[in-house]
């Protein structure tokens, strides 16, 4: 019997029919704040990138800054596997959760878990739980998935590992574990995070401006001590910690921020937003 998580925000954060949610892709790629083109997946290449870091808001807010991240990974030649970490908002499961068999459902269709890559980073990490329950509800993870399917179809495969812990050892732990995992491999890493929440436009951006400088650095201790320092409130810094570390080992040279919006330029309301960063990290 295979194991399928169902999507839980189809419907809510992104479309939850195949051809009104490759419309709204579409219109991400195509918005003002978006690459404003549609991709072309690069069918020869180098593969030089090594990881992302995406947001996971509705698709009517962050999507069309994932846009920029996607776009750029669809130059790249496409990647046989995507390691996405992402945060643990509701509370269930183990502190850091993985699955390591089955298949994740999108109205796009079915995408089979890496169970060979999975099992490698649960025995090289040792703090990685088997436990589909985090991953039940959880969305961090889901909404990146459609953006991946619309570029590669199914012919990719997942590995999802959920952070409800996101301290700097545990974090900095699994990006090593991660990139052992991944020599040799055609693999993608993506960190699924917001960034600052429900905070004035000024003083977000400020403080996304820090943090985003610290990622581009590529220096994931800096990085933690600005989100402390500065109490930004990222949802997923942790998994932003992990795919520096995980990049870094990797061969990674150069992170860059493709865009940066907030929900504010969105909807025209800068009392409290939430800010949206794409960042590429590349050979």
């Amino acid at each position: 019997m295979v194991k399928i998580r169902r999507p839980s925000v189809a419907g809510a954060f992104y479309e939850g029919k195949t051809e009104s949610l490759k419309t709204q892709i579409e219109g991400c790629f195509l918005h003002d704040f978006g690459p404003k083109e549609i991709p072309k997946v690069a069918e020869a290449g180098p593969r030089k990138i090594l990881g992302l870091v995406c947001p996971h808001a509705g698709y009517m807010f962050s999507g069309p800054v994932a846009a920029h991240a996607y776009y750029r990974l669809a130059s790249d030649r496409k990647p046989k596997v995507a390691v996405i970490f992402g945060p643990n908002h509701t509370g269930h499961g183990s502190p850091l959760a993985t699955m390591t068999e089955g298949i994740w459902r999108t109205p796009l269709g079915d995408i089979d878990i890496d169970d060979e890559t999975a099992n490698r980073i649960v025995h090289e990490a040792r703090i990685v739980d088997i436990d589909e329950s985090a991953h039940r509800f959880e969305h961090s993870i889901e909404v990146q998935l459609p953006f991946l399917q619309y570029l590669y179809g199914t012919d990719f495969k997942l590995v999802p590992i959920c952070f409800l812990m996101q301290d700097l050892p545990s974090a900095r732990e699994i990006g090593q574990a991660v990139a052992k995992a991944l020599i040799n491999k055609n693999a993608v890493i993506i960190a699924s995070s917001d960034m600052t929440h429900y905070e004035p436009q000024e003083t977000a951006a400020k403080k996304d401006k820090l943090a985003l400088e610290a990622v581009e650095s590529m220096d994931e201790n800096r990085f933690y001590s600005i989100i402390e320092k500065y109490n930004i409130s990222a949802c997923g810094y942790g998994p932003i910690v992990a795919a520096i570390t995980a990049a870094k080992s990797l061969g990674a040279k150069e992170a860059k921020t493709l865009c940066y919006k907030t929900s504010g330029d969105i909807i025209g309301d800068y009392s409290g937003v939430v800010g949206y960063a794409a960042v590429c990290f590349t050979k």
